[in-house]
């Protein structure tokens, strides 16, 4: 699991119709004699009557049903969320998808802030800490949707490692830990809902169920950055079934 407070790490509007039909007719009927006839030796007794005009008739405005208004697409990983994880959090400016196997990741680039406290490692070259107090920090939120049959996850559920293309340590990039961090940036700090943990250790993904969760460390600007996408399924007993591992990387920039 992926609890940052235990490691370093878019309805349409209603269309309303109105249609108005005006018909008007007009109907011209006229007597009248062709002009190279013959003269009568008798004279006419009658002029001709006046033509009469047929007043225009209009229909009354007539109103065609509204159409329902059409469901939006879903979000990326707007699906339902699996018992024991939070509904996920569809938030930032999207950093890149990663497909590995049936499970699709989003990255979200959602903010920064300053740091308040020191990280957890240290450069060894000069014994101080990575992060260090007043350095930004920028957070990141993955958003993780199975696209396929339900998935027996383990305990590490889909790990998610980012890494600067310049990082020059072994180890992956520091963070700071602590709910109010996350909280302030309305993303989650956990994969797991508070009640979401089980002896068993068997976590199922179900068919377009989606779950996320943040993770932060040193902003370096418009910064190149590789991510690595890693999950084992397990068996009915809770044991990893290492052969169908699944892994995958993927790339984008910070902006």
């Amino acid at each position: 699991m992926h609890l940052r407070s235990c490691r370093p790490s878019l309805t349409l509007g209603s269309l309303a119709v109105l249609a108005a039909v005006s018909l008007s007719a007009c109907g011209d009927d006229s007597d009248g004699s062709d002009a190279g006839a013959e003269e009568s030796s008798e004279p006419t007794s009658a002029a001709a009557e006046p033509e009469t005009t047929q007043a225009p008739e209009t229909s009354e405005p007539t109103e065609e049903p509204s159409e329902e208004p059409s469901e939006e697409p879903a979000a990326p990983g707007s699906g339902t969320n699996p018992a024991w994880a939070l509904p996920p959090v569809i938030k930032g400016d999207l950093v890149t998808t990663i497909n590995a196997g049936d499970v699709k990741v989003d990255v979200y680039q959602v903010g920064t802030a300053k740091a308040e406290d020191t990280g957890n490692f240290t450069d060894p070259d000069t014994n101080k800490p990575l992060i260090e107090v007043g350095d930004t920090l920028v957070f990141l939120n993955y958003v993780i949707t199975n696209n396929g049959d339900p998935i027996d996850l383990g305990s590490s559920l889909v790990n998610v490692t980012a890494r600067y293309d310049d990082w020059p340590y072994m180890q992956g990039m520091d963070g700071l830990t602590g709910d109010d961090l996350y909280e302030a940036q309305g993303i989650h700090d956990s994969d797991l809902a508070p009640d979401g943990f089980n002896e068993a250790g068997i976590y199922t993904l179900g068919t377009g169920e989606s779950f996320s969760y943040g993770d932060n460390f040193e902003y370096q600007k418009s910064s190149p950055i590789d991510f690595k996408v890693e999950y084992v399924p397990v068996d009915d007993e809770g044991e990893l079934l290492f052969d169908e591992r699944v892994d995958k990387e993927g790339s984008g920039k910070i902006a």
